[in-house]
């Protein structure tokens, strides 16, 4: 390569991306890996992986933002250390609690649970007496579904977003509880034990105390793997989110009438059921997609949480769909994952950092070099096969310059690309109302045409059209298998990258 061209390749512009607009697409006449136009479609490619950050209508240039940050920032931090204050004996040790702003989200969506829907603040504890707290999201009362204007009548099918680790917190996912909550959904978004305003440490029954012996044998029962004997210590261990995850459904569908146990709860103040427990739909249904999976919830989790709704799936039978933003699982520790219901996986190119082509061996999470490019079938291979392969239904996208943060809300620092979020949460969006609603088949799915609102700020949300296939990845293939009355649709390479 000549030094000059090199050198414009390596300009600060060209890696931030400054004044580019238009979408890097995939054609027929792809570049050679390593050719000067490859190096410069992925220079693109890393300069839109901060989109969200810098991109026209992004953290940086939208003016609404930062006020915003500063406001919501400082009021939900007071709110975080009152409710601290307010129980001594239950400790959330975790930077969700401790670092100003880390559970703020989208601060241009403050006004959302005054204008689009219903939102209410609960506490409850998991089976070894750790509190945790979380959000359940609803629809307005007399809604109108704000894309479709119909009138959304209940009962909602429910739904459980479970976070990501490396202390992911609830505040991350607000968004997508909201999306959801507004198009006829009742949302559970909680803390695992030990990360966001959840406690770090169990109780025993009977005592006000957190108290447990880390050198002891961990614990016998339906989910394994606890690492010691202090049950959620440390915090970064599967079974800590599949506990969590199986924990929230039990509080999602609670009631008055039948009560949410929370064990070991002691001295804490506790909610005993779901709020908005009229608002769900507990009715069986008549044409369940998976034989006994008759409920209408699905789980939702990202990254460890994303694996271990991938588990939760395959041995909870009150889950009838599963979506998995980074990465839908087929492993479990060195155990293989059964496909039991239909999966929808969202995966990323990136990891937490964004790096060039040359190192896009391993996996998202742990590059490793690739002298000769990517491999297209990388992501497919972390789930979407398996699926395949048993015959379930199933999705895979992988959003173009998309990274394992796309799914969290954090302001300013860390990469995500401009579209990813609106991506999934159109795709999650008709996921769900296909495979717990039954409202629009593999069409609805398959649809080209994505149309999302976005708050803007000042209470406003923007609508936005995008083309599917144009912010899809170049580099990984997409996929789906979907029954379709007496036929089944596949495409194991929805744009033609060479799966």
């Amino acid at each position: 390569m000549p030094r000059s061209r090199l050198l414009a390749l390596l300009t600060v512009p060209a890696l931030l991306g400054l004044g580019a607009t238009a979408p890097a697409t995939a054609s027929a006449d792809d570049p050679a890996p390593g050719s000067p136009a490859y190096v410069q479609r992925d220079l693109q490619n890393v300069a839109d992986a901060y989109g969200r950050i810098h991109g026209e209508g992004g953290q940086l240039r939208n003016p609404a933002y930062l006020p915003a940050l500063v406001t919501q920032s400082s009021l939900t931090s007071v709110a975080q250390l009152l409710t601290q204050v307010a129980e001594p004996t239950r400790p959330a040790l975790t930077a969700g609690n401790l670092v100003p702003g880390w559970d703020v989200g989208n601060p241009l969506r403050a006004s959302w649970s005054e204008t689009r829907g219903r939102s209410q603040r609960v506490a409850f504890t998991n089976r070894y007496g750790a509190l945790l707290r979380g959000t359940v999201w609803a629809p307005a009362w007399r809604a109108r579904d704000p894309y479709t204007g119909r009138r959304l009548r209940g009962p909602f099918p429910g739904v459980v977003i479970t976070p990501g680790s490396v202390q992911g917190s609830e505040g991350m996912y607000e968004w997508l509880g909201q999306d959801l909550a507004e198009r006829g959904y009742v949302v559970l978004s909680y803390d695992v034990q030990g990360q966001g305003s959840s406690e770090t440490f169990p109780h025993p029954e009977g005592s006000v105390f957190p108290f447990c012996d880390p050198t002891a044998d961990p614990l016998p029962g339906e989910v394994t793997g606890e690492m010691t004997g202090c049950p959620g210590v440390p915090f970064q261990q599967q079974a800590n989110f599949e506990v969590g995850t199986r924990d929230a459904l039990s509080f999602l569908l609670s009631t008055p009438r039948r009560p949410y146990a929370n064990p070991g709860s002691q001295g804490a103040r506790v909610d005993a059921a779901n709020p908005f427990h009229r608002l769900l739909d507990r009715r069986r249904d008549r044409r369940p997609f998976t034989p006994g999976r008759d409920r209408r919830i699905a789980v939702i989790g990202h990254s460890l949480g994303a694996a271990a709704v991938s588990q939760v799936q395959a041995v909870d039978r009150r889950v009838a769909t599963v979506v998995a933003l980074d990465k839908l699982g087929s492993t479990s520790g060195d155990d293989e994952v059964t496909p039991v219901v239909p999966a929808l996986g969202i995966q990323s190119e990136y990891g937490f950092a964004v790096s060039p082509w040359l190192l896009s061996g391993g996996s998202s999470i742990s590059p490793q070099p690739s002298p000769e490019g990517p491999d297209p079938a990388r992501e497919r291979a972390t789930g979407w096969d398996a699926w395949d392969a048993a015959g379930v239904d199933s999705m895979m996208l992988v959003p173009r310059a998309s990274t394992h943060l796309e799914y969290t809300d954090i302001p300013l620092v860390l990469p995500a690309s401009r579209w990813g979020q609106a991506l999934t949460s159109v795709t999650v969006q008709r996921w769900l109302d296909r495979y717990l609603k039954h409202r629009g088949g593999p069409r609805a799915l398959l649809r080209p045409r994505v149309d999302y609102l976005e708050p803007t700020g000042g209470g406003t949300w923007t609508p936005v059209r995008l083309r599917r296939d144009e912010h899809l990845s170049f580099y990984y293939c997409s996929a789906y298998r979907l029954d379709a009355a007496r036929r089944t649709l596949r495409d194991g390479d929805l744009t033609d990258v060479g799966c």
